[in-house]
């Protein structure tokens, strides 16, 4: 008999597959997701920013993984790569178009204030009891007496700044929202505005920041605006010196209002105006 004796062989068990490691170019792509709609937001493209950077770095480092055969979503990845550079970009765009329009909106403010410094001196004929900026209320070319600067101003009538920037609303007119309009109560009327904004200056005048509310009747309750396809649209851009610009309200009225009352305000160096407006 042998002295050695066969040990009894056993099958190996097989050894586990590495499991994938997908979850840097899951995340670059839900943060670059997050960052691009971020940016089409103006006051957040600081989140744009930083979420690509974020989504960039992750995205990078997940198509690392993928070529060392440690993930299997490469495509995602370099999506989410993608997604994070854009993101970036639309931050830096932002960026500049919001400190362009605060700039704008600082000189503006200094001309304003240097112009009344100027119409307060002695001597001169234009300068106004408030300080504020002067207002003319004309309907047409018959009607040029002046208004004072605290006076509701009628249809047809124009608002007139020191720039010479001219602010005229019309006659409201019956509207009738459109099928998915928001801002429209049934049982209530709608009434079209129409402002017209004349630069008659010698510089341009940029027209972000121009709004437009209403309140209805005796009480002096809300008219919420109207938006559908029709009217709503923000108003951007700037207007060029000698141009005009024509805009559309609609407002939301109660049917027994007698009268609509509209405060258009044509920037953050310009007074607001009002109009009343006869139902």
């Amino acid at each position: 008999m042998s002295q050695y004796t066969q040990q009894p062989q056993f099958p190996q068990a097989p050894v586990p597959a590495a499991q994938a490691r997908n979850g840097l170019g899951t995340a670059a792509l839900i943060l670059g997701i997050i960052g691009a709609l971020s940016g089409l937001i103006p006051f957040l493209f600081w989140l744009a920013g930083i979420l690509g950077v974020i989504a960039l770095i992750m995205g990078l480092a997940g198509r690392g993984r993928a070529k060392r055969g440690e993930a299997t979503n490469k495509g995602v990845a370099l999506a989410g790569t993608v997604l994070g550079l854009i993101s970036l970009i639309m931050s830096v765009v932002g960026a500049v178009i919001l400190f362009k329009a605060v700039d704008d909106a600082v000189n503006d403010i200094d001309k304003t204030i240097s112009d009344s410094s100027a119409a307060e001196k002695p001597g001169d004929g234009s300068a106004k009891g408030d300080g504020r900026n002067g207002r003319n209320g004309n309907k047409g070319a018959d009607k040029s007496e002046d208004k004072s600067s605290e006076e509701t101003l009628e249809a047809g009538d124009s608002a007139v700044y020191d720039d010479e920037l001219t602010v005229t609303v019309s006659d409201p007119k019956a509207y009738t929202p459109g099928e998915y309009a928001l801002g429209h109560t049934k049982g209530n009327k709608a009434y079209l505005v129409t402002v017209v904004i004349d630069n008659a200056g010698k510089e341009k005048f940029d027209a972000t920041f121009i709004t437009a509310e209403a309140r209805a009747g005796e009480e002096g309750v809300k008219a919420e605006e109207i938006i559908d396809d029709k009217v709503g649209e923000i108003f951007t851009g700037s207007i060029m010196p000698g141009k005009k610009a024509t805009l559309q309200y609609a407002f939301d009225a109660p049917a027994d209002a007698e009268n609509l009352v509209v405060e258009v305000s044509p920037g953050i160096s310009h007074d607001d105006s009002q109009w009343d407006l006869k139902l």
